[in-house]
């Protein structure tokens, strides 16, 4: 998803982090999709680690934003359009349309970081005044991106290690 303009507001910017929270729940309902579809015997233990890790920090990540959101000063964004607007953009694929668990889990760390990368860039291009501290919201959303892209790190090591 390309943000691909500049976060001018409030609730623009809390309805970019709800995207990232409906987000993170994809990585994780992905995670445990892939542990009950295979179950443990067909998973090793390396990737049942990684599809662990990753189901933990997608939880992390989203309450981190749920508490960036909670300061805000704007009313919540219903869930349902949320949902719709994450369907729309990234519900085109399902765990099954990839070739292995390895590359639906490069897909989803990938989403992920380019969406905070986009959400960060947007945040940077914006002179607006935010209800909270900007430099704050610029380290808590560039911790979070940099998990993404340790975590692509992570899937792409193992999927070289087993070429």
């Amino acid at each position: 998803m390309s943000v691909g303009y500049q976060v001018t507001s409030d609730h623009q910017l809390a309805r970019l982090l709800q995207i990232g929270i409906v987000l993170e729940e994809v990585v994780e309902a992905r995670a445990y999709h892939h542990h009950e579809e295979l179950g443990e015997d067909a998973l090793d233990e390396e990737v049942r680690a990684l599809l662990s890790h990753a189901a933990e920090e997608s939880a992390d990540h989203r309450e981190r934003l749920e508490a960036v959101i909670d300061r805000l000063e704007v009313d919540s964004v219903p869930f349902e359009e949320i949902e719709a607007l994450v369907e729309a953009q990234y519900g085109q694929t399902k765990p099954e349309d990839f070739d292995g668990v390895l590359y639906d889990q490069l897909c989803n760390e990938e989403t992920a970081y380019k969406f905070y990368d986009d959400v960060i860039e947007a945040i940077e291009a914006s002179d607006a005044q935010f209800s909270i501290d900007r430099e704050e919201l610029v380290a808590t959303l560039s911790a979070i991106r940099e998990e993404e892209a340790e975590g692509v790190e992570e899937v792409t090591r193992i999927m070289e290690d087993r070429e």
